[in-house]
């Protein structure tokens, strides 16, 4: 476990640690989590480790596993711990520190190490944190990248593959071949329809090489779908040393969270699951209202404040929070254009679901930061803002203030703020972004020229006049007017 500095226990217990309280060496393997990463260890490993402590369910403990460069230092680094993680919670009114043990294990960081952990008669649920690029979705097809390296490779050598759909699906023929069971794919990733994202790939990729399993795959694996919420910086040595000075503890993988975790899960398995309802998951029919609810409300959320914030030199979502502007756009986008296209989930209030929103994005103690929300915008837009503007049209609807959010991504991607601060664009497509981006000083519609971004929506005539506007507005008036004219329904232009 985390080594204890010399604080003793009861100062310990004094700053609100939370030790493992079930016996570790009862608990025996039922899922390996592939991509252990800082969201999987504050939120799955946190879910299962609260359901160890009530005593039930010890054979759903979690091997780790992972093919990518820094999973062999990861499992180096739990090892030397006992494979547990100090998850710390970032509450405003005071921080709390629990000693996770839910995962007792981690394979080889090889291909061959992950496909004989997956092949555990043992193993009944397989999930993923594998990150969006980790599904080789081709951006223009929507289907797999059947031109990315690595899917090549399995393609012609099956048998020994380099990435983690192709371990899957080797694993799978294994435990065919052995009579086993096959096992759930449960993908933890924050993208819309991450099951299904999932059966579309470990298919495609299938089919290339036997689409005859391919076929018994679809009938025999679940892939459920899943909404997942929690806030978790990366870790530096900040984290390390706020572990070390503020609960006696030396760890080198700490985990910083929010206090505040979801998940809403649909309740199809293919060999059985944990009792997790019993620690606050919510198993639904179809979880693709919820699922619609965070994309609209808290990921769109995030990106109306990410570039005016970027534009005006915040460094932090809570500082933009404290910008009186800031968050008057926020709100007014989110309650005049946002919010009303979410349709209605039974039992939940959208407005009281929002004011949530609000009060984790100024949770100061989180420290998330704006850079951090401006990532990989040409990917984040068109599944967090693009498909509002795109109901909204449907219906009718005025669409100034999403026009503005999309303008202010662009004013942002030209790569310089309103003091003329460089703005780093993080993104697969930035050159073609800041060259778009700096052209519409002058063509106010060629940043809507990036058809592998915006699709048709480029073309709409309605969303073209109110983005013109909004850009126009934004390069000769600048940023704050801008937004006061949207916050108090005035003409921008």
């Amino acid at each position: 476990m985390p080594a204890q500095t010399d604080s003793s226990s009861s100062e310990r217990r004094l700053r609100g640690v939370r030790a493992v309280d079930y016996d570790r060496s009862a608990l025996t393997a039922g899922i390996v989590h592939i991509g252990v990463g800082n969201f999987h260890r504050a939120h799955q490993a946190v879910y299962l480790d609260r359901l160890f402590s009530l005593g039930v369910d010890h054979d759903w403990a979690i091997i780790g596993a992972g093919l990518m460069p820094y999973d062999a230092q990861m499992r180096a680094d739990l090892r030397a711990q006992d494979w547990t993680s100090t998850v710390v919670e970032l509450d405003p009114s005071g921080l709390t520190a629990m000693t996770v043990g839910a995962m007792i294990d981690y394979a080889d960081a090889t291909s061959a190490g992950l496909i004989a952990a997956l092949s555990g008669p043992e193993i009944r649920i397989v999930s993923l944190t594998v990150t969006e690029g980790g599904y080789f979705v081709d951006a223009q097809s929507g289907g797999l990248d059947l031109t990315h390296d690595a899917i090549k490779h399995d393609i012609a050598q099956p048998n020994a593959p380099r990435t983690v759909f192709g371990c899957l699906i080797a694993a799978l023929k294994v435990r065919r071949a052995d009579g086993i069971a096959p096992f759930t794919i449960m993908s933890c990733d924050n993208l819309p329809e991450n099951g299904a994202v999932t059966r579309a790939t470990v298919l495609a990729l299938a089919r290339q090489t036997d689409p005859a399993f391919a076929d018994w795959i679809d009938r025999s694996v679940c892939m459920p779908n899943g909404m997942v919420d929690c806030i978790t910086p990366a870790t530096s040595d900040r984290e390390r040393e706020l572990v070390r000075d503020t609960f006696g503890i030396e760890d080198r993988r700490p985990v910083t969270c929010e206090p505040f975790r979801q998940w809403v899960l649909e309740d199809t398995f293919s060999a059985g699951r944990p009792a997790l309802e019993k620690v606050g998951v919510e198993f639904v029919d179809d979880v693709a209202p919820y699922e619609l609810m965070k994309l609209r409300i808290l990921n769109g959320g995030h990106a109306a404040i990410a570039y005016p914030a970027a534009l005006l030199d915040i460094a932090y979502v809570h500082e933009a929070m404290a910008h009186p502007l800031v968050r008057a756009f926020l709100e007014t986008l989110e309650r005049r254009e946002i919010i009303p296209t979410v349709p209605a989930i039974p039992g939940v209030d959208f407005n009281a679901y929002f004011e949530t929103v609000c009060a984790r994005f100024s949770n100061a103690a989180v420290g998330d930061t704006i850079p951090r929300l401006c990532l990989d915008g040409s990917n984040r837009q068109p599944k967090f803002i693009l498909p509002t503007i795109v109901d909204r049209l449907r219906d009718g609807r005025p669409i100034d203030g999403l026009a503005l959010e999309v303008a202010l991504w662009c004013r942002a991607s030209a790569g310089q703020s309103e003091s003329g601060q460089a703005i780093k664009v993080a993104d697969e497509r930035a050159d073609a972004l800041t060259a778009k981006a700096r052209a519409t000083k002058h063509n106010p519609t060629a940043f809507l020229e990036l058809g592998d971004v915006f699709g048709p929506l480029g073309h709409d005539r309605q969303f073209r006049e109110a983005f013109a506007n909004a850009i126009t507005a934004l390069w000769r008036n600048g940023t704050e007017p801008t937004m006061r004219a949207y916050v108090d329904g005035a003409s921008m232009s």
